[in-house]
């Protein structure tokens, strides 16, 4: 717990800059409004939107804040020092810069002499001059800079001399922050430790020949070796106050510091203040919200944000938890946002379903004779391939059915699917014919799909959206198929996930056969039926 007499941890995203750098992430200008808008909301104080003339988008997404302004962060425009043998006010460039109007300006320089000789085929005192040169024209132009240090801990180990002399031109220039730069990812907790704590200490010369002390130290790290937020938590127990991240841990190769695990570490585990604790309650839903934005899959294991994070599958964790949290969490899950979850299993017993239960609010206790249902037929089910840790809502809707309570928004009378295999083409079209009743009334309608469980999926929407106009917001996410026994060759039984949503919530349901489509269908019927079902307990509790 944090209070107003904490030590401030400033923070510093780079989602929409390093972090669109991941391989599989694309944004436009609309998602990167949409994120730093978000990011301003859980109050980052930084926020770095781009490098302004490297790209048009970026050009564009400078532009559009200005005229609509953060409310909380600062946007800060990013670029690189100026070329070898150039002045800075002829660089082009740097000009983009300042006409991109953010008050604060990241630059990067190169503190490792191997990249200074063989990447920017100049001169080691050519590199100082280009650090001091574009500090100074932009501090010239009233800008507050940050200038960080790439590869700073390759370039300590291998020259330290000449890495601590970039630290002395940016001072001398007039930098704020040194942010230190573990680019490749490769150093380890205690080198990051020693090498902050020496640049801390250390007495750097200005260009008047006069000692001044070190303006504040960042971090900044990679996570090829699996140690970004190690290095960065490292690095602020040696004394650094920036730390540089991104939402999720998105970056090049194996990512970034992922400011969804560090802002807790630093907040509830180190005292830190970071943001505000209501912000810090928005961080799971920041964290969803993100990748959705993105379209990347969240990682359920993901540690404080993940579903799985506060998920507890065996008997003897549920019992135990139920009694005292404290018994297998190391925080509330409220805290930053995210939920307990109890997950239902053949490894389950009569605990897990009740506390599943509870979840949905249905109140069972161990004589309830439904109790003992659900927990057979569960078993029963999983014992013939079905998977509900993996599917709730199909766990939800058993759950329902055994108590009597499972509301039927349609009943499926049947379905068709006709492909068309164009040979030497890797295209393929589907027709579904679907039947469906609805209070009593027969419906039957066809759709195309590029494949038959999107077919499926879009005639039976169209069947039902006339009595269910809430459809048209749900859509199916992702869509999963497993062979479960493989050595039965073509009539191997299958499991069919499939992930559905509506905008903001999601939910998973599964389906069992030895034909695909069989499993397929099962699984997308319940997932329209579960929203329903989320829908419709949503109007009743506005109703009360």
């Amino acid at each position: 717990m944090t209070t107003n007499s904490s030590p401030q941890i400033w923070l510093y995203d780079t989602t929409l800059r390093d972090g669109t750098q991941c391989e599989g992430l694309s944004v436009s200008i609309e998602d990167k409004l949409r994120i730093a808008k978000r990011l301003d909301q859980l109050g980052i104080p930084f926020i770095e939107g781009g490098w302004p003339g490297a790209n048009p988008k970026d050009v564009q997404f400078f532009w559009q804040l200005q005229e609509d302004p953060l409310k909380q962060s600062e946007i800060v425009a990013f670029c690189s020092t100026r070329r070898p043998h150039t002045v800075a006010a002829a660089e082009p460039m740097l000009q983009a810069i300042l006409t991109a109007g953010s008050r604060w300006v990241t630059i990067f320089g190169k503190s490792w002499d191997l990249h200074v000789t063989e990447s920017l085929k100049t001169t080691l005192e050519e590199n100082l001059a280009m650090i001091r040169d574009t500090i100074e024209y932009f501090r010239s132009h009233g800008r507050r800079v940050i200038y960080d240090a790439e590869h700073w801990f390759d370039g300590y180990k291998h020259n330290r001399d000449y890495a601590l002399q970039t630290l002395e031109a940016a001072i001398a220039a007039g930098a704020e922050w040194l942010v230190l730069c573990d680019t490749n990812g490769g150093t380890l907790p205690h080198e990051v430790s020693e090498s902050v704590q020496t640049v801390i200490c250390q007495k750097l010369m200005t260009k008047d020949g006069g000692q001044k002390t070190i303006p504040q130290i960042g971090i900044h790290t990679h996570n090829d070796c699996d140690m970004a937020v190690a290095n960065a938590l490292a690095a602020v127990m040696a004394g650094a106050t920036m730390v540089q991240g991104t939402i999720n841990g998105y970056g090049e190769r194996c990512g970034n510091a992922n400011l969804c695990s560090l802002i807790p570490n630093l907040q509830l585990k180190m005292g830190y203040s970071c943001i505000g604790e209501h912000q810090l309650t928005q961080l799971t839903e920041a964290s969803r919200f993100v990748s959705e934005v993105v379209n990347l899959a969240p990682d359920e294991h993901a540690p404080f944000v993940g579903r799985s994070a506060f998920a507890h599958k065996g008997g003897v964790h549920v019992s135990a938890v139920e009694r005292n949290p404290l018994t297998y969490e190391h925080i509330q899950p409220e805290q930053v946002g995210n939920r307990r979850r109890i997950v239902i299993s053949e490894q389950s017993g009569l605990s897990n379903v009740l506390a599943k239960a509870r979840t949905f609010g249905i109140e069972l206790d161990k004589q309830t004779p439904q109790a003992r249902q659900i927990l057979q037929r569960l078993k029963q089910l999983e014992s013939q391939g079905y998977q509900f840790e993996a599917a709730e809502a199909s766990f939800a809707l058993l759950m329902y059915e055994a108590l009597g309570a499972r509301q039927e928004f349609f009943e499926v009378k049947g379905f068709q699917v006709h492909c068309d295999l164009v040979e030497g083409k890797e295209a393929s079209s589907a027709l579904a014919t679907v039947k469906v009743a609805v209070n009593g009334q027969n419906i039957l309608e066809a759709a195309e799909g590029n494949g038959p469980v999107a077919a499926l999926d879009t005639a039976l929407r169209k069947a039902l959206v006339n009595f269910y106009p809430q459809l048209a917001s749900f859509e199916l996410t992702d869509y999963k198929v497993r062979i479960l026994d493989g050595h039965a060759g073509t009539a191997a039984k299958t499991r069919a996930l499939v992930e559905s949503g509506n905008g903001y919530q999601r939910w998973t349901t599964i389906g069992v056969s030895t034909n695909i489509l069989a499993a397929s269908y099962q699984a997308v019927v319940e997932g329209l039926e579960y929203g329903l079902l989320l829908h419709s307990q949503a109007e009743a509790a506005l109703k009360t």
